[in-house]
């Protein structure tokens, strides 16, 4: 019998996969698309060293009236998705006061600061230097107030986590990107995150590394897993694979197959946006433009707009709008070619009310757990959750680490 089945052949599941097979672990992973096909896809491929502390709401007037009144491009919302992440919603507005922002960030940081380390193991392991690039990543500011703003914030976080960071003005930014259009009031390049020029890439080649080293992948159904006496079951193409234990990294799926043991998880459930184009204009690193709300990346496949959060039903059909918005605007940033994607495409963000992934296990289930809830950051710290839920696994004495809060949301 196996070690371990994970169920979600994303970052975070690879990742896990490959931490439990460095503990010895036999382990097959299933999905029901080839490793890095859904939410670790569609990303804007940042390894964000700089997201120390986790996206917060606003609690000020001014900020939940310019999202209220759709002002800004970075969130939107369907008014039908509302009533069904009210609670979510609310508990996630709680976590942003400011005493409990701090405590989480704590937790948060932690984890961070171990992403870019966690990362390179797998990177030198898989091979995949070739889809990396280390040159930061900038924020662009459009006017002197949100700027000088935003530097005195960088400078808290500089100083109170050890994150790199330098400002620059319009001459300096132009300078070290002489394509965009400008002008900036100034920017922030955030010098310790890095940059995935095929998120997806990266995470086929994390798979190819786990197969090389013994790991299977096989299509399968999540939805069949089921106790099979000592352990547990899934169902696959080739047929039922049988482990001791089963991971659920499922992102924003996970919920849903856990509610069928009689846990309950509350998510905020943001939808995301993007579409390459021709990358005429040259763009060197990523920028995140926050007056928009949007990522402009550059990517194996053209240069990427990624759009901010959008608050919809799971089955409500594509709204662009964000999208749209922010192709308008990156024209006017820098030169865009043609659009080379015929469709954008549209993928969910699984963002825990409290902030924190869960990484642990399902306590009224033997050999059951969990990685999943990682918000904007699955990308960023699969790596890192992997080897704290391993460890866990592997060592029954061992303590969580990283998301305790997050027991409380598990329920009848």
């Amino acid at each position: 019998m196996t070690s371990v089945i994970v169920l979600g052949a994303g970052m975070v599941g690879v990742a896990t996969a490959l931490a439990l097979q460095e503990r010895g672990h036999d382990v097959i992973v299933v999905d029901r698309r080839d490793p890095g096909q859904e939410t670790s896809f569609g990303n804007a491929g940042v390894i964000q060293a700089e997201a120390v502390e986790p996206y917060a709401i606003p609690r000020d007037l001014i900020g939940l009236f310019r999202i209220a009144l759709r002002r800004g491009n970075d969130v939107r919302y369907h008014l039908d998705a509302l009533p069904g992440q009210a609670i979510a919603l609310w508990q996630y507005f709680r976590a942003s006061r400011a005493d409990r922002h701090r405590a989480i960030a704590t937790d948060y940081a932690r984890m961070i600061r171990k992403a870019t380390t966690d990362h390179q193991r797998l990177i030198q392991g898989a091979g995949a230097d070739n889809l990396i690039r280390r040159d930061g990543l900038y924020q662009t500011y459009p006017d002197a107030r949100r700027f000088d703003a935003a530097r005195k914030e960088a400078a808290r976080v500089s100083a109170t986590h050890g994150v790199g960071v330098e400002a620059l003005d319009d001459t300096a930014m132009r300078r070290l990107e002489p394509a965009l259009k400008g002008p900036f009031a100034g920017a922030l390049r955030w010098t310790d995150s890095w940059t995935c020029i095929n998120p997806g890439g990266l995470v086929a080649s994390y798979a190819r590394l786990l197969a090389a080293r013994g790991g299977w992948f096989v299509t399968g159904d999540a939805a069949t897993l089921r106790q099979d006496g000592n352990g547990w079951a899934v169902d696959t193409t080739e047929g039922p694979v049988q482990a001791q234990a089963v991971v659920v990294a499922l992102g924003p799926w996970s919920p849903d197959l856990l509610a069928r043991f009689g846990y309950r998880f509350r998510m905020v459930y943001k939808r995301g946006y993007h579409r390459h184009y021709e990358n005429t204009g040259g763009l060197r690193i990523t920028l995140h433009d926050t007056a928009n709300g949007m990522v402009i990346a550059p990517m194996q496949a053209g240069l990427r707009i990624c759009t901010g959060a959008e608050l919809a039903r799971a089955d409500a059909p594509a709204t662009p709008r964000q999208l749209e918005f922010a192709e308008e605007r990156a024209r006017a940033l820098i030169d865009i070619g043609a659009a080379v994607d015929q469709e954008p495409w549209m993928g969910r963000r699984p963002c825990m009310p409290g902030m924190l992934p869960f990484v642990g296990r399902l306590p009224r289930h033997p050999g059951l757990w969990g990685n999943f809830g990682h918000g904007h950051q699955g990308f960023t710290l699969g790596p890192t959750t992997g080897l704290m839920l391993a460890d866990q696994i592997s060592s029954p004495r061992a303590e969580p680490t990283i998301g305790t809060s997050q027991a409380r949301s598990v329920g009848r």
